[in-house]
């Protein structure tokens, strides 16, 4: 992946060097195919050619080597921390736009404009749909006695989880948070493993009753003719509907502190933060969009509504590193 990656970069590179087409140039976390259907309706509206070097990892160690001589306009990632990570790093720019302040919630943006969220992902519960009649209610449920070996998670250093254990601890405090995770490790049924797609089919499989997982993976599970069964042998909860919510993570962009083309980016950003972009995530990827007034496409809206965890975003991912040492002292993983 990092060969295709530094190759992609040399093309991306030859690109930026030579053209004289308005351009904007984009590193990215996010699989081509999740994102570039609204690249190309942004081309097609401004005209500005959108170019795409695709990662797994390594984008903030590349950045970081290019400097002031980086080709990179923008970048996309798929967690809160990992922007968080660009912006401590110095790679990131503040970004002053009344498009972006009216299309993206506070919660979800930088309070000093480093980055900002586009789509929404909740934390959800796949429960057997056959075997568990009443489901737990709160993430604080899955450390009580009764769900001793029927939980089945990701690992405990995963991002996804990370950010999920560092809410616990906004709205708990760490000792509590901690006693909390030790009761879940607990009542895991297996060795944490595997993809959020992974623990679904653990519960179709009967290896366990709960699994915890990002809620597109049912949209995209239902569409795929070999995981369709695994999808539909579960039901899907949104756990705390009685208090603060249901823990959401983002997916988001950045704009590079040597951007060579700034107010092309500054175009694609807004962009991908108005009305018509927010409808194509969501129709496309199954994510919920930032902006709440968009009207879900028919397979978000077989959900149901649900209340989301509106704690700020930079809050939570202060406390990620938290999260990851607490995970080590209770031997999530283990």
């Amino acid at each position: 992946m990092k060969t295709r990656f530094i190759a992609g970069l040399a093309l991306l590179l030859g690109c930026a060097t030579g053209a004289t087409a308005a351009e904007v140039n984009l590193y990215s976390y996010r699989k081509p195919q999740l994102i570039q259907p609204l690249l190309d309706a942004f081309t097609e509206t401004t005209a500005i050619r959108v170019n795409a070097v695709f990662a797994k990892e390594g984008m903030l160690e590349r950045l970081r080597g290019e400097g002031a001589n980086t080709s990179a306009d923008l970048v996309f990632t798929a967690d809160i921390g990992r922007l968080l990570d660009l912006k401590k790093a110095g790679l990131t720019r503040a970004v002053d736009s009344a498009k972006l302040e009216r299309g993206l919630p506070a919660r979800v943006r930088d309070p000093e404009n480093h980055w900002f969220g586009l789509t929404a992902r909740a934390r959800i519960f796949a429960v057997a749909a056959d075997r568990v009649a009443t489901a737990p209610a709160s993430y604080e449920e899955l450390a009580a006695p009764e769900w001793r070996g029927r939980i089945c998670t990701r690992s405990g250093k995963h991002r996804y989880n990370i950010a999920l254990f560092a809410s616990v601890i906004v709205a708990h405090g760490e000792t509590a948070a901690e006693n909390w995770l030790r009761g879940v490790k607990k009542n895991l049924a297996r060795k944490p493993q595997g993809n959020d797609r992974a623990q679904v089919k653990a519960v179709a499989a009967g290896e366990c009753d709960v699994a915890v997982l990002n809620h597109y993976y049912l949209h995209k599970m239902a569409q795929d003719p070999k995981q369709k069964a695994w999808a539909e042998a579960v039901r899907a909860v949104f756990p705390n509907q009685n208090d603060r919510g249901t823990h959401m993570n983002i997916s988001g962009m950045a704009m590079t502190r040597y951007a060579p083309n700034p107010e092309n980016a500054r175009r694609l950003m807004e962009f991908l933060a108005s009305d018509r972009a927010q409808k194509m995530y969501a129709d496309l990827n199954g994510e919920y969009p930032v902006n709440e007034k968009i009207v879900l496409p028919a397979a978000l809206q077989s959900l149901g509504k649900f209340k989301r965890d509106t704690a700020a975003l930079a809050r939570v991912a202060q406390y990620r590193a938290a999260a990851a040492k607490m995970a080590d002292r209770v031997g999530y993983n283990d």
